[in-house]
């Protein structure tokens, strides 16, 4: 199939403007790319600019229905289509093509979002620190382009997939908020406890709280198979995410010993940035894997809690809103990065309610975690497919 470069099938491509605006309560909607970071303009909670500057910016360029925004700056190679009639201006950070009658936008929309169009702009990417995808290296971009009508039926077809994997998640995004609604029926906000139970410090309700280390050698001494690695990647919230994980052998782990995990272990991630939607500082999970049959780097903290405390309820304390919030309170670091320190999480103020109400929730969690692992299961392959047909179409 033919390919075109993105400056032949657009006839505008340019980016907002490079001037940092000042802002107002009141006026036009101003966008970056912080707004486009999911696939889809989020128009909730945007900045606007008065209508003064509004009415410069315009002059030069008016964003209209079914243009694309690409993020350059930062998070990049993100694109989203306006999918609304609105009045609205663009900062530098993202770039605008507009489609011309050679290609139906929403393919245009899923070209520029597929693997293949992201490598070629990860080729081009320029500076140091922040990314930066210059127009000059979108422009000379490629796509494949086959006929309009079977431009339109590629669409409805992911279209089709696209709307389920949407379903599916709104679904698991359910079940968490079953979760996080039950917690605060039950016993309120963990941390400002309002409904006065008793409060030990994690320190005292736990036997050991350590990070691991970094071996020497680093990525060097990882091998094929052998003790799982966990590092800060590989945890989440609620969850340890295994398709990058590492692997050390026996002796490296032997060197390590004080960080072997024993089943049961809480994992919580010891630093990143706090203005991020999927902050890795903060995040904790739970290990249930064998005794001694896996490690921690530098950057996770293991908590290794006395028996007869219910690790599963504290791990939902942990990762409540309310103590989100908490631990950004109490991180230290510089505006880019944040860090948990020990002494931090060892004064983590943990609420203490009787234990039977705390196995009723856990109960509850676990009937309703056993749901939202079969929903993640059918999100898992209706992924795949999406995956198998943006190869398909655009590889």
């Amino acid at each position: 199939m033919e390919k075109y470069s993105l400056e032949e099938l657009c006839s505008i491509i340019t980016d907002g403007t490079h001037q940092t605006p000042e802002y107002s309560e009141d006026g036009y909607i101003f966008l970056s790319s912080k707004d486009v970071t999911m696939r889809k303009i989020n128009w909730e909670n945007t900045k606007k600019i008065p209508k003064q500057l509004h009415e410069i910016l315009s002059v030069r360029l008016k964003p209209k229905l079914n243009d694309i925004l690409l993020a350059k700056n930062g998070t990049t190679g993100v694109a989203a289509i306006v999918d609304r009639d609105e009045v609205f201006d663009i900062y530098v950070s993202l770039a605008l093509l507009r489609p011309n009658e050679m290609v139906y936008p929403k393919y245009l929309l899923y070209a520029i979002n597929s693997p293949q169009t992201k490598r070629q702009f990860d080729g081009g990417l320029k500076g140091i620190g922040v990314p930066n995808l210059h127009l000059s290296v979108i422009r000379k971009t490629k796509v494949p382009l086959p006929q309009y009508r079977n431009q339109q039926e590629i669409v409805r077809r992911l279209e089709t997939v696209d709307k389920l994997i949407e379903i599916e998640r709104e679904q698991i995004i359910q079940y968490d908020n079953l979760i996080k609604s039950r917690f605060i029926e039950m016993f309120g906000d963990p941390v400002h406890n309002p409904m006065g139970w008793p409060v030990k410090k994690l320190g005292d309700l736990s036997i050991q709280i350590n990070s691991g280390n970094t071996p020497k050698g680093g990525a060097q001494v990882y091998v094929d198979q052998g003790i799982t690695f966990f590092r800060s990647q590989n945890v989440w919230k609620d969850r340890l995410e295994m398709d990058d994980i590492a692997y050390i052998d026996e002796a490296t782990h032997a060197s390590m010993s004080k960080s072997s995990l024993k089943y049961g272990d809480i994992l919580m991630t010891k630093t990143g940035r706090i203005n991020t939607e999927n902050s890795s500082l903060g995040r904790a999970a739970l290990y249930m894997g064998k005794d001694d049959a896996a490690n921690v780097n530098g950057h996770v903290y293991f908590i290794r809690l006395k028996p007869g405390i219910n690790n599963k309820f504290v791990l939902r304390i942990l990762v409540s809103d309310e103590y989100r919030d908490h631990i950004r309170r109490v991180c230290v670091g510089g505006i880019d990065k944040r860090q948990l320190n020990k002494n931090h999480i060892e004064d983590f103020p943990i609420i203490c309610p009787p234990k039977d109400m705390i196995m009723e929730y856990i109960q509850f969690v676990e009937q309703i975690n056993k749901l939202r692992t079969e929903e993640q299961k059918r999100l898992k392959q209706t992924q795949t497919l999406f995956d198998s047909l943006m190869q398909k179409y655009f590889g």
